[in-house]
């Protein structure tokens, strides 16, 4: 007899709405989800503490997946209260992210640390009043030459970069199903597996 008690956990996935982000690298954490949302059945039916969310069962426990619709700058003020309403313990949350440390091609999920200058990241440890709550870093490189980053993130992938990000999305998807399996260091263990 299976005895493990159901858990509720909470994927955020960053970006900013609005048709004409869809494709941005800023968005890649709105990708992410849509992607996990797709395998899984579920769609983004539901609007609630301006995020577009949805639930449903997975591995005996409940998964809930929400797109903050506040803009980057401002998304903790949807985590904020998603994460209180629901209960959610800061070790069962996950926020996936773009990240500019990170060549395209990998990820990497990290139980606590800084926001390396991520607006998305500062706003949530604003109002969860802390930074210890796993994130799963998408990389999207560097801009070319003196590019400004903020407008580099605001732009389009190439065809080339989205066939490549359709890889390292599905990656991402295996990570947190293990996280949710199996614990966060089975999921650290893999996704350091993607070469840097």
């Amino acid at each position: 007899m299976n005895t493990r008690q159901m858990v509720t956990h909470l994927i955020i996935g960053l970006g900013n709405p609005g048709k004409e982000h869809n494709l941005n690298r800023h968005n890649v954490g709105f990708m992410l989800l849509d992607q996990l949302a797709a395998e899984l059945g579920l769609k983004f039916s539901r609007h609630q503490f301006s995020a577009l969310y949805t639930d449903g069962p997975f591995e005996g426990h409940k998964i809930i997946l929400a797109k903050p619709q506040t803009f980057m700058n401002l998304v903790g003020r949807s985590v904020g209260p998603l994460s209180r309403f629901y209960r959610i313990s800061t070790s069962n949350l996950i926020a996936a992210y773009d990240d500019l440390d990170l060549p395209l091609g990998t990820i990497r999920l990290r139980p606590a640390g800084g926001s390396a200058g991520h607006k998305g990241m500062q706003s949530i440890f604003e109002q969860l009043g802390t930074e210890a709550f796993p994130r799963l870093r998408i990389g999207i490189g560097r801009p070319p030459g003196k590019m400004d980053p903020a407008d580099y993130v605001l732009q389009d992938f190439s065809r080339d970069e989205l066939q490549m990000l359709e890889v390292i999305l599905g990656e991402a998807v295996d990570c947190i199903r293990l996280f949710i399996r199996e614990g966060i260091q089975a999921a650290m263990t893999y996704s350091n597996t993607t070469p840097l």
